[in-house]
């Protein structure tokens, strides 16, 4: 399904529903109007309001806790006497009258499953005070796959019952969806910080080992202390927990970073670091600037014969934090760089470049990619920008 088509789903399902079905099961039984708005307004907010609180347990998926927090906001939706939501193997919840109903269930649906096809059928049973009589289930689908279906239940035949199931079940299905892009997301997030976490050189876990070893003779303090920075910087690169972090978190694993480096180049490298303390409690993903300064030393040491200079700032720009990362190293032509930002660089070059652009967009959207400046023999400058506030952006 299309992005274009999801948008025109959540926008127009609530409204045809409130327009239809909902609209005259709502205003055929008098209820309190306030002093402001007609009736149709009314069923018309009412319809939506109630669609706004059943969308939020289905972004976690078809499961029987988020059916069974949605199953009674989607029956008043409709209007009916129970409402039943299913998946492949069972009943999930059951939410009105006639909860013996449910055991027969899967049997209505069976053909459903297989089809994807929508069906009604007769429902009575032995109770002769149970008002279900009828029933029309719809299916929940995902791309063309159907995950369950959605089963109203009523005393009689109704065609247009049978409608608003439908797009019930259509508005649900387009839940379902957005759930599944948003596992979706998560797993290619996870996928491309493992892929970062595989990038961090053996030749530097190498290196910085060796350099640790040739101060325990000479300086053993500075031997423990390189050793414990060399320990919370691969326990902050390794761990487990969240896919954001905090500006001071990564800006104090960059600082473990450069520390080691520096213990094996000495006065080679230089660093400079401009930092506004109000920025450092902004979130933004995890491990998105630490390979943007690995890049930095790698090209600012390459071919360098005196000292390379690296320049580390973050400054607060009103609604963003703007964080640049500054090397005089060799630089790269502009169409090398456009090469490697299009995927199309050998594992080499640009370390983390791709994946930290990637996820940018990912989180904030297109307009805040990274920005590099670069020129053969003119070092790199690389500009990221970040909200200062996104939502479901917290630092862990």
């Amino acid at each position: 399904m299309s992005g274009a088509a999801l948008a025109v789903l959540i926008v127009l399902g609530p409204l045809l529903l409130a327009g239809g079905f909902v609209l005259g099961r709502r205003t055929a039984r008098p209820e309190r109007i306030s002093d402001v708005g007609t009736p149709v307004e009314h069923a018309t907010f009412e319809t939506l309001h109630t669609a706004s609180l059943a969308a939020p347990p289905l972004r976690a998926g078809l499961t029987e806790e988020s059916a069974g927090k949605a199953a009674h906001r989607l029956r008043s939706l409709l209007g009916t006497d129970a409402l039943c939501l299913t998946d492949r193997e069972g009943v999930l919840a059951w939410d009105g009258l006639g909860g013996h109903h449910a055991g027969r269930a899967m049997e209505r649906v069976e053909g459903l499953l297989a089809s994807g096809r929508g069906t009604a059928f007769a429902d009575g049973c032995d109770d002769l005070d149970c008002p279900l009589r009828w029933g029309v289930a719809a299916p929940l689908t995902v791309d063309n796959r159907v995950l369950g279906t959605l089963i109203a239940y009523a005393p009689r035949e109704s065609a247009v019952l049978a409608r608003a199931a439908g797009e019930v079940a259509r508005w649900v299905s387009v839940q379902l969806e957005l759930a599944e892009l948003d596992r979706s997301r998560t797993r290619l997030i996870e996928a491309e910080i493992k892929a970062l976490r595989a990038q961090i050189s053996p030749h530097f876990i190498f290196n910085s080992l060796a350099a640790i070893a040739s101060f325990v003779r000479t300086d053993p303090e500075r031997a423990r202390e390189l050793l414990l920075e060399f320990a919370d910087f691969t326990r902050y690169s390794f761990r487990r927990r969240g896919e954001f972090t905090t500006l001071a978190d990564e800006l104090h694993s960059i600082d473990q970073y450069l520390a080691l480096v520096r213990a094996r180049f000495g006065e080679r490298l230089s660093v400079t670091l401009q930092i506004a303390p109000e920025v450092l409690p902004v979130a933004l993903p995890f491990l998105c600037l630490q390979p943007l300064v690995e890049n930095a030393v790698k090209h600012g040491l390459e071919g360098a014969v005196t000292t390379s200079r690296i320049t580390i700032s973050a400054l607060d720009a009103g609604a963003e934090a703007e964080v640049v990362i500054e090397d005089d190293g060799v630089g790269m032509e502009p169409d090398r760089l456009r090469r490697i930002l299009r995927g199309e660089g050998d594992a080499s070059t640009g370390i983390g470049l791709l994946n930290v652009d990637e996820r940018l967009r990912q989180v904030y959207g297109d307009e805040y990619g990274l920005v590099i400046e670069t020129g053969v023999g003119a070092g790199t400058k690389i500009t990221v920008r970040v909200p200062k506030y996104r939502a479901g952006v917290h630092g862990t």
